[in-house]
């Protein structure tokens, strides 16, 4: 019988490799462990992320097929084209990371729960204060409607959760991530695992294999630690996103 290995407290830079993780249910690796930022920003580097539910240990995945966007390829398609029209919604970057996580914690609607649970969290937003988790805000005035938020590490960009509190708002966030991205040299979001919404976006499934390969690769480029705030004069207005039509 398989017993899942549990992972050691005194070793957070320590993980099973990935291409051992089991096929049902699929990409679960291993469980234990802590959120420490050192062992995140391990698991990260090794396409291995957290991922579980209120009362469960902390369970830790690595899927096949793994779920990527091209930024490259990000573009808006007609139905957002339409929604963005006559918008004056404003753009930062880096600006409100903690509302942001917290909007995507919130219950969507038909939902009970959330896996953003308060200690991933926590967790997350001392990342964003380390330099390494980044957030793009959708502003219509001073009410933020979109955002999406994920950890850069590397040339790599790990795409962890968006939010809409209006039509298209984590659509605009995330095109205006990938047109960001694009411009840093970062070819690829990580959005892990696929579902309707996201292929729908756009987003591609490839083998855990390829993924992993242009993992390290990426990972080993240098990046941009520290705050991405002085960025936001870089992103283009929703209106002018528009205009790179799919």
């Amino acid at each position: 019988m398989f017993r899942l290995p549990l992972l050691d407290h005194a070793a957070p830079e320590r993980f099973p490799d990935p291409r051992s993780a089991l096929k049902e249910p699929n990409g679960l690796l291993a469980f234990g462990g802590d959120l420490s930022t050192e062992r995140l920003l391990a698991a990260y580097r090794r396409g291995i992320f957290p991922w579980y539910s209120e009362g469960e240990p902390i369970l830790w995945w690595s899927p096949d097929p793994r779920c990527v966007f091209l930024t490259d390829q990000l573009k808006p398609n007609r139905s957002l084209r339409r929604q963005l029209a006559g918008k004056s919604w404003r753009l930062t970057v880096d600006h409100a990371f903690d509302a942001v996580i917290r909007a995507c914690a919130a219950p969507r609607t038909n939902e009970t729960g959330t896996w953003l649970l308060p200690p991933m969290i926590d967790s997350y937003i001392q990342l964003h204060q380390q330099g390494h988790a980044h957030s793009v805000e959708v502003w219509d005035g001073p009410r933020l409607v979109g955002g999406i938020y994920g950890l850069a590490i590397g040339r790599l960009f790990c795409g962890e959760s968006m939010f809409s509190a209006e039509s298209g708002g984590s659509k605009v966030a995330l095109v205006a991530l990938g047109q960001l991205l694009d411009e840093l040299g970062f070819p690829l979001i990580d959005a892990q695992v696929s579902n309707p919404h996201t292929l729908g976006l756009g987003a591609l499934e490839i083998p855990r294999a390829q993924f992993l390969g242009k993992l390290e690769a990426l990972t080993n480029q240098p990046g941009r630690v520290g705050s991405w705030a002085d960025l936001t004069t870089r992103l283009l207005p929703p209106g002018h996103l528009a205009q790179r039509s799919a």
